[in-house]
């Protein structure tokens, strides 16, 4: 059931997780339009870019925006502190908000500064019990926790090194199976293998190579669970 028509998030999503997702489709549900905003600084160690995009990407039918404003991430930072965030808000929603959702205690005021009423969402965490730092203190520990759509940044990737012949292959596979993961060949012999002669390489060549290691990393990444094994780079 619909309570209001337009609903209004505010996070960092810093990073994006699970508990960011069940804010964020909680409001939903209530609110005939949702509008969420990703605020981040430059100073952070996680690209505002690309936090946006994860939101963007997990909800793309839903208008979200990305707030780049050097505004006080605290009250006591600044006297004008509530305005200073409305007149931020206001640059991307000039419509009338009904309902503020979030999971923080700095709900109430930030929906009584834009003439809203706040609706708060599992401020215990009790439904998915992490947080943005805990994430960021131990990606690996909180895996399950991140969103599908950020999970990619944190994989590690292990590189096997070696010449020809010593096994890097069947390394990379073993490994990959006793860590529950994916791993990738080496694109190059696929390559040299549907090549007239593969003893005669051009520089055109060593360019189409790293270009086809780094595609199939990109999408292998999306796939591995904590860690990816490359069998060279």
């Amino acid at each position: 059931m619909k309570i209001g028509k337009l609903g209004f998030v505010l996070g960092k999503f810093y990073p994006f997780h699970r508990g960011h997702i069940h804010l964020i489709e909680s409001a939903e549900k209530q609110v005939e339009k949702l509008i969420v905003i990703v605020g981040t600084l430059k100073t952070e160690n996680i690209s505002g870019e690309l936090r946006y995009e994860w939101v963007k990407e997990t909800f793309p039918h839903l208008e979200v925006h990305h707030l780049t404003d050097d505004n006080p991430q605290y009250p006591q930072e600044h006297p004008d502190f509530w305005n200073i965030w409305k007149t931020s808000i206001r640059k991307f929603i000039s419509e009338k908000i009904d309902f503020v959702f979030t999971s923080e205690s700095y709900g109430d005021e930030l929906a009584r500064n834009l003439d809203a009423k706040h609706i708060c969402i599992d401020l215990p965490r009790n439904t998915f019990p992490v947080s943005g730092t805990a994430i960021r203190e131990n990606p690996m520990k909180y895996w399950d926790f991140i969103a599908p759509a950020a999970k990619p940044y944190f994989v590690r990737k292990i590189v096997l090194y070696g010449p020809e012949s010593t096994g890097k292959t069947t390394l990379a596979q073993q490994l990959a199976k006793y860590f529950q993961t994916n791993w990738i060949p080496e694109f190059a012999r696929e390559y040299l293998e549907v090549k007239e002669n593969p003893m005669l390489l051009e520089m055109s060549d060593f360019i189409r190579i790293a270009e086809g290691q780094i595609k199939i990393e990109e999408e292998a990444v999306k796939f591995a669970n904590r860690i990816l094994f490359c069998d060279t780079d």
